[in-house]
Parts: C-alpha cells; structure tokens; sequence
C-alpha cells in the first residue's frame, strides 16, 4: 500500500509536469511514465516507513491525509531530483516533510494511526552506591 498514488501527484502538481519529470521517451514530453512515477512514490513509501516504523505498525491500514500531502512531496522531489533548485518550492516542501517526519519519530506530532506497544520498563526503586567517606571527622581530628 503507498501513500500516494499517481492521481495524487496530478491532483497536486498537474499533469503536465508529471509528463515533464517522467517521460524520456517523447520530445515534446507527453505521457506520464508510470514507471518512473511508481518508483518515486516507493522511494518515498521507503523514507516515510523508516521514520514511521519506530512507533506505528508498518504499512498503516488507514492513510491519513497530511501523510499524502508528506508522500507527494517526497515523490515530487525525487522525480526532480538534482534538477530541483535548494531555494525553489520543490525542496522546501521535501525538507518540510522530513522535518515533520523527524517531530513523528520523536513522538512530537502524532498521527492517527495503530501504534507499536512499548517496551515495558524494568521497574523497581532507584538504588544509589558510593565509596566510603575517605576524610571523615575522626580521620581529620588534630589537624
């Protein structure tokens, strides 16, 4: 299950630049390579699940929304790939999404979707050990 699909990307970023990114094929581009498309789309699946899986269950059975918007950015991004400017949209939302995926691994920002159970923790009382006391108050007497 991906994220996003192919319509996503066109719902999101029109068809003509899909025909730009993907198809090598004609000159003047004019066919969306769904290939190409698919691929960007898993490499972004790929990068979502690695931050994701530390603590939802991977793949989600339920997409929320703002995952799609994260997905086709991450997918828009590697159709660019180098060609994407460091100042232009393209990048800012691909850096947009990881940050927003590093705050999900973090636990800072929550989705909703089924969770990984913790670890239980050990429990117990907090113990303390120390040397003992080299210089006490009998030790020190007459100096």
């Amino acid at each position: 299950m991906t994220y996003a699909t192919q319509q996503d990307l066109i719902d999101r970023f029109g068809e003509t630049e899909l025909q730009q990114l993907t198809d090598r094929e004609n000159i003047p581009p004019s066919t969306i390579d769904a290939v190409v498309v698919d691929r960007a789309l898993d490499d972004a699946d790929g990068l979502i699940n690695s931050y994701l899986g530390k603590l939802y269950r991977i793949p989600l059975s339920v997409v929320p929304p703002v995952l799609v918007k994260r997905a086709s950015d991450i997918a828009r991004y590697h159709l660019h790939g180098e060609a994407a400017p460091k100042d232009g949209d393209v990048y800012r939302n691909y850096r947009d999404a990881l940050d927003w995926l590093k705050d999900v691994a973090k636990g800072l920002v929550t989705i909703d979707a089924e969770g990984v159970t913790p670890a239980a923790s050990g429990g117990g009382s907090v113990q303390a050990s120390a040397p003992r006391r080299v210089f006490t108050r009998d030790s020190m007497r007459g100096y």
